[in-house]
């Protein structure tokens, strides 16, 4: 009787205990909730904010290469007297603006007249030039009303794109007008900043930019001599929305909408723009999504604002996007994670203290100092290899990245003015051929200067990240080893079982960088005479082994003070959850075996290997 009273009287006891054990885990499980959705709610953003960056930076160097294009044509007129419709059709066909200029549509010239000269120069068009002549339509100026100033488009190619506006006067428009004239006196690039209609095409948004043309010889150091010299200009019209969809299917996360404004030239910070200002380019087709300022005040979007330099005038770019297109699988579901692992282990150490609560006071004592210092030291090591093994990724990362962008921007920007460098010696030493041979010599070194620039450039771009790699990892192997050979005179032969493997880009590069240190080490060290690589494919993985008949080496090697290359090509490995041996012995040679994943992610499995350290 006694017993089952003192256990009445027990009961009553442990009960709140064990609530207020469950509230206190339940709270530490929604802390650790809120953590997790706020820290993947950051990533998103800050991995939103840096595609929206590239994305405007990519934007910009199209415009900039549109530009280059033009002062390229314009470079055909300043070097040559008289350009006729031939020369221009043949040098805007060597341009190939379909292959190197997709969103263009068209290269143009338009003739400055007055109203003395207009007769005679369409006289002379009509003679020089008849009907369907190279495709063009009868040639008369339009509109036909007299004016004082006429600015024809005399040179379309191709005359496909726009066979309609041969003839026409651009300068009947007074807004265009005004901006040729501004154009004229500064020497300066122009452009239409709204749409230009298109007619019997409505589904193209026309954008157009100018360029002035000065007679060959005259001067154009002050306003007035730019007026004297000034003859015409030659202008680009170019397809607005397929530049942009360009630019927009460059970025990896997809379903980002693109609304861009044009606010005029003097705008240097974004602007609070009203909500009945009309966009000049929607990435969404109007009518079936929110309208354009509605994602930016949306708590289920991230948007990003920017300003886009356009020669002289700004757009002002919004990006948007749903916040769950840019959280992966994982992502959605580790705040859930957190919260279930939150409440499980604050339960979990919450027993563990009511059960070990019965024991003697000093016990507790002793076995809590033990438990807090083994869980510190754990902590503080798990930190450390946990910060190493990102620090380690994230510089990898890092490196490869701005070996991308620094290749990128070379191929770009000194690419494109070396381009246009070599057209106008060319030019030169084709003119100065017969007439002037000491300057047609030296026309010719200075062709082949430039061609050894060009050669030079392309091996600082394949240095630094080679554009081969963009063709998948079997064509990067096969293009590094003919590079071995050729450079090391060793044989060297490649053995694959799968024509295209198709990988991440992070996991190619490491493959690549793996097999350059692989060979680098093969041409310093092995004193090899044959080389043997494979590239295997083999359900989820992908494999490769670089072999050598070399001197071979011992296996703790790797160790050695000063010695990284085998330390790197493990740690890659190891970064993208892969396996990595060496099988070598002195006098037999060397062989290195890698393998990964084929969804492998440098990103994700050191997370992995910590969590499963820690359980």
């Amino acid at each position: 009787m006694s017993s089952t009273a003192g256990e009445q009287q027990l009961a009553p006891e442990k009960r709140p205990l064990w609530l207020l054990g469950f509230v206190l885990s339940l709270m530490a499980g929604l802390l650790f909730y809120v953590a997790a959705s706020l820290s993947i709610e950051n990533d998103a953003s800050e991995l939103f904010n840096n595609l929206a960056r590239n994305t405007q930076k990519n934007i910009e160097s199209r415009i900039r290469s549109y530009a280059n294009l033009l002062r390229g044509t314009a470079s055909l007129f300043h070097a040559n007297e008289h350009v006729s419709r031939e020369q221009f059709h043949r040098y805007v066909a060597n341009i190939s603006l379909q292959q190197n200029y997709p969103g263009v549509m068209n290269l143009n010239y338009s003739q400055e007249l007055d109203g003395v000269q207009r007769t005679a120069f369409e006289a002379a068009m009509q003679r020089d030039y008849p009907p369907w002549r190279d495709g063009y339509p009868p040639f008369a100026i339009e509109p036909p009303a007299p004016r004082a100033r006429y600015s024809v488009l005399t040179y379309i190619e191709p005359i496909a794109s726009a066979p309609e506006k041969f003839g026409y006067d651009i300068a009947s428009r007074p807004l265009i007008a005004e901006a040729l004239a501004q154009s004229r006196d500064s020497g300066q690039i122009s452009n239409s900043g709204v749409p230009v209609p298109m007619e019997g095409r409505p589904q193209l948004t026309g954008m157009a930019m100018r360029l002035p043309v000065y007679r060959h010889g005259m001067p154009t150091g002050t306003v007035e001599q730019r007026r004297a010299a000034y003859q015409g200009s030659v202008g680009i019209g170019y397809d607005l929305v397929t530049m942009m969809r360009s630019a927009l299917a460059d970025m990896p996360v997809r379903n980002v909408r693109l609304t861009l404004f044009d606010i005029g030239p003097q705008a240097r910070e974004p602007l609070d723009l009203p909500h009945d200002m009309h966009p000049v380019f929607d990435s969404t087709t109007a009518g079936m999504h929110a309208p354009w300022w509605l994602p930016g005040n949306s708590g289920r979007y991230l948007s990003s604002t920017m300003l886009i330099e356009h020669n002289g005038r700004v757009w002002q770019a919004l990006f948007s996007v749903r916040k769950s297109d840019l959280y992966t699988r994982f992502g959605a579901f580790l705040p859930w994670l957190a919260l279930l692992t939150g409440f499980a282990s604050t339960m979990l150490l919450y027993m563990l203290f009511h059960t070990l609560a019965s024991s003697r006071r000093r016990a507790i004592q002793m076995a809590t100092g033990m438990t807090e210092e083994l869980r510190a030291s754990q902590i503080r090591l798990q930190l450390s290899h946990q910060k190493l093994r990102r620090l380690a990724a994230h510089a990898d990362q890092i490196k490869e990245e701005e070996r991308k962008r620094i290749a990128r921007e070379i191929h770009d920007d000194l690419g494109q003015n070396l381009l246009v460098l070599r057209i106008d010696a060319d030019m030169l030493a084709s003119r100065t051929q017969r007439r002037h041979p000491r300057l047609n010599a030296r026309a010719r070194s200075t062709l082949e200067q430039i061609d050894a620039t060009i050669k030079s450039v392309r091996q600082i771009i394949n240095d630094l990240r080679p554009t081969v790699l963009d063709l998948g990892v079997n064509a990067a192997v096969e293009w590094q080893v003919a590079q071995f050979r050729l450079r090391t005179g060793i044989a060297c032969e490649v053995s694959e079982s799968h024509d295209d493997i198709c990988l991440s880009d992070q996991c190619a590069t490491a493959l690549f960088r793996i097999l350059q240190e692989s060979l680098s080490n093969i041409s310093q060290h092995a004193n090899a005479s044959r080389v043997q690589v494979k590239l295997e494919k083999c359900r989820d993985t992908v494999s490769m082994s670089v072999s050598d008949n070399g001197v071979g080496a011992a296996i703790d090697g790797r160790n050695k003070l000063g010695s990284f290359g085998l330390v790197g090509i493990e740690e890659r490995i190891k970064l993208l959850g892969g396996t990595f041996h060496i099988e070598s012995s002195p006098g037999a040679g060397m062989s290195v075996h890698v393998s990964v994943p084929l969804g492998a992610d440098a990103t994700a499995f050191p997370y992995q290997e910590e969590s499963r350290a820690s359980t």
